[in-house]
């Protein structure tokens, strides 16, 4: 009998959001598929809650052709099922595994996604315990925002207590995290964002706001030792004269051609395009922060699983507060 088949038969499929190639919202499918068995070094997890990241646009379009090189499948996608940042409760574990247990509460990011689904089997190196604390909305909101917005200050822009800092792009995934972040390690923080954002900016702890409907803020008198353009939406040229000497200009937007000129550039004023890349110690980080409440995610929309593709399609119109989540 076809396995497929007699898992079904046995009530072993599962909800998820398939796709066979790459394309707009409308490739996505809700289908019921078999439910993974975890290897022996993997967990399967029951998902509660996922979020929609940025990577999972570009997963779906294939565009850039960047991501289709990162992620795998240069013709068709390798990855059925998108959904890279979850939470969820541990079903059961492979025999290798040694971190986890039945029934634990865990979030995470996995980089081969697979999250929008009701089940989905990971390695355990980028899982963490979820603090009891902490709902799993939240805890979904956070991997793959937190990672990016935190290696834009630190990891590349190296940024230091008491520092000017400014966050482009301030009200959206990446930015609410990074205004908190920022504000953690103790950095003066300059918000940029519409009118409409501007008071939840400023509950984040940003110290100053810009509206960039009525005031270009490459134009300020102000200068700043880091600026991070966590929407890809400003250019080093136009950025370089208001950062200090020694100032750092960190960007989202990557391409092989932007790193090859980063590296060329000259002079004390660094440009720096970043591509995140998650890391346990980030995730251990990241969780500190939200079982102490320093870090508070902002859900602007929640999603059904079958909404998923009108999730990235808000997504795309860029004009999400904070994140976008998906229950199970």
């Amino acid at each position: 009998m076809n396995m497929f088949i007699f898992a079904s038969m046995l009530g072993f499929e599962m909800k998820a959001v398939y796709r066979e190639v790459y394309g707009p919202p409308e490739v996505l499918e809700l289908k019921e598929i078999e439910k993974p068995v975890p290897m022996d070094n993997e967990i399967l997890m029951k998902v509660h809650a996922a979020s929609v990241n940025r990577a999972d646009s570009h997963g779906m379009r294939g565009t850039p052709f960047m991501a289709r090189i990162i992620l795998g499948g240069l013709r068709k996608p390798k990855t059925k099922i998108l959904g890279y940042d979850f939470a969820g409760q541990v079903e059961s574990v492979g025999k290798d595994v040694t971190e986890f247990k039945q029934g634990d509460e865990v979030f995470g990011t996995n980089k081969v996604a697979g999250g929008f689904a009701e089940y989905l089997c990971v390695l355990e190196d980028l899982m963490l315990i979820k603090p009891p604390n902490v709902s799993f909305e939240d805890a979904a909101s956070v991997p793959g925002a937190g990672v990016t917005a935190l290696q834009c200050l630190q990891k590349y822009g190296e940024m230091q207590s008491g520092e000017d800092v400014l966050i482009n792009g301030a009200s959206g995934g990446v930015g609410t995290l990074a205004v908190q972040i920022a504000k953690d390690k103790g950095a003066t923080v300059t918000g940029v964002c519409s009118t409409s954002n501007l008071d939840m900016v400023r509950s984040l702890g940003a110290d100053e706001v810009i509206d960039y409907t009525k005031e270009n803020f490459t134009q300020s008198e102000q200068r700043y030792d880091l600026i991070v353009d966590v929407v890809a939406k400003s250019s080093f040229s136009d950025c370089k004269p208001i950062l200090n000497s020694n100032g750092r200009y960190v960007t989202t937007e990557f391409s092989p051609g932007l790193a090859i000129k980063a590296k060329t550039a000259r002079g004390d004023k660094k440009f720096l395009p970043m591509l995140a890349s998650p890391e346990k110690d980030d995730l251990i980080y990241l969780k500190d922060l939200l079982e102490s409440g320093k870090l508070k995610p902002v859900i602007d929309q929640r999603y059904s699983l079958d909404k998923v593709p009108d999730a990235i399609r808000y997504l795309e119109e860029g004009h999400v507060k904070g994140k976008l989540i998906i229950n199970m």
